[in-house]
């Protein structure tokens, strides 16, 4: 048996817009106001209707890359993130509305719209890092 990360959904991608640092005045939809709800560099998310299951979205986790956008933002690498929240927004401005932390980790640009993609993984001590799979995705206007 081999550990790693499973993919368990591919997903289709949209532009993010930076959310916010997490607040103890600002309660989410999963956790209320508690603090241990927020993973390690603030790396979270909220997550528009799409995702969100009812509910169910809350505590699960993706990896996210920057694709492209205006004048390049984008850095190399991932950021793994962890749904903490339900999009504030109506109409939600995107499929997944990240973290001031979380976008800084993969855009040079805090105002940037970038074109990303994203997969939803959990880990699994039965099957290996083999099985993951990025889906391309791009933003329309």
């Amino acid at each position: 048996m081999a550990s790693g990360n499973t993919i368990v959904q591919n997903s289709l991608c949209f532009a993010f817009l930076s959310y916010g640092s997490p607040s103890h005045s600002n309660a989410t939809k999963c956790n209320g106001n508690r603090a241990d709800q927020f993973p390690p560099g603030n790396l979270f998310v909220a997550v528009s209707e799409g995702l969100w299951d009812n509910g169910a979205a809350c505590g699960r986790r993706y990896r996210l890359r920057c694709l492209s956008g205006y004048n390049k933002p984008c850095k190399d690498g991932t950021v793994d993130v962890r749904v903490v929240d339900f999009c504030p927004r109506r109409p939600c401005p995107a499929t997944i509305v990240m973290s001031n932390d979380a976008f800084g980790a993969i855009s040079h640009s805090p105002d940037a719209k970038i074109n990303v993609e994203f997969i939803q993984y959990k880990t699994h001590l039965f099957l290996s890092p083999s099985f993951i799979f990025f889906l391309t995705c791009f933003y329309f206007f």
